[in-house]
């Protein structure tokens, strides 16, 4: 993989790459406080201003997407947030506002596990809006017990793999209009200890586990920006995913309590979390590329484990058809 920055001298390839081995060492704050001072892409940050660039996130009520939302709108993008919570949007559509000056900070309501409030809300931004420059999938869920949508599609795989790729899909003439536009995912670290199988990536209530069905959904995701970005010219629009680290938000103190507990007090903040996803959206296009998976402003492998490698591309590929069959725009 090509590093987006410059050179690197071999004495901080070398940290970093020890501590990529590391795991904790890597995904944890002291990752990112190590990087920052040797990685090119740290020390040469150069981005410009976002001052008319259009950006949307999704769960930025709180943790990594609040925080990314605004910074955004520090940046001077335009920042349309999607919320399932009135009372939680508005509360923080007025603190990021207030936060960072902004008076372009705005939301929709949708529920991604509901997909036709997910139509609904690509239709109402379409209505008031001609481009995206950039659109972040960044919500998440775990349930710990067995759901299904009318449908009859488990409520992780609709919300997280389903609701994305449609939300995408809605919006591509908006994304379009703004090329080279941008779409980011991000992942998180169960998605390593997964390997992407369409015919087993929806649990059935027999054996289910909710953590385990949120990270065969994060490997879907990963996958499907890679097959995103073989059919679209990064000149278009450029795919990306990314991996926040270990960050102590709510939804990680809720899902893993246990975990959060003992690693909290090496967890990076949300805001931590959110800095790549942050750089990739605001970086030169022209660096970045389109369809690799991002860990600390540096494309990264997206396999630790050799068994959850797929066989080969042809299986993003199907994945991609089947949810496209599956789910119409």
């Amino acid at each position: 993989m090509t590093p987006a920055g410059g050179p690197v001298p071999p004495a901080a390839r070398a940290v970093d790459a020890l501590l990529e081995a590391s795991v904790v060492g890597s995904f944890t704050r002291i990752g990112l406080a190590v990087r920052s001072r040797l990685l090119p892409e740290f020390t040469d940050d150069h981005r410009p201003p976002m001052l008319g660039q259009i950006a949307i996130v999704t769960g930025a009520t709180s943790g990594i997407g609040r925080a990314a939302a605004t910074e955004l709108a520090r940046r001077g993008a335009a920042v349309h947030f999607l919320a399932r919570d009135e009372g939680r949007a508005a509360r923080a559509q007025r603190e990021i506002a207030e936060a960072t000056g902004s008076r372009t900070v705005s939301y929709g309501l949708a529920d991604l596990e509901d997909l036709d409030s997910v139509r609904a809300f690509a239709r109402d931004f379409r209505a008031g809006h001609d481009r995206l420059d950039v659109l972040i999938h960044n919500a998440g869920a775990i349930h710990p017990d067995f759901q299904t949508d009318d449908a009859g599609t488990e409520l992780t795989v609709a919300g997280q793999v389903h609701a994305p790729f449609l939300l995408t899909q809605l919006l591509r003439p908006a994304l379009l209009a703004a090329a080279p536009s941008r779409v980011i995912t991000v992942s998180s670290a169960g998605m390593y200890t997964q390997r992407l199988d369409p015919a087993t990536l929806q649990m059935t209530a027999s054996g289910y586990n909710g953590v385990t069905a949120y990270a065969r959904a994060k490997r879907a995701q990963v996958a499907l920006s890679r097959e995103w970005a073989r059919r679209f010219p990064a000149g278009d629009i450029a795919f990306h995913a990314m991996h926040p680290g270990w960050a102590d938000t709510p939804g990680l103190a809720a899902m893993l309590p246990g975990f959060h507990r003992v690693m909290q007090p090496l967890l990076r903040t949300p805001g931590q979390g959110a800095d790549t996803l942050i750089w990739l959206a605001s970086a030169d296009p022209a660096r970045l590329g389109s369809g690799l998976f991002w860990f600390d402003r540096r494309p990264r492998s997206e396999y630790r484990l050799p068994r959850t490698r797929e066989a080969g591309p042809e299986v993003a590929r199907r994945l991609w058809e089947s949810i496209a069959e599956r789910v119409p725009a």
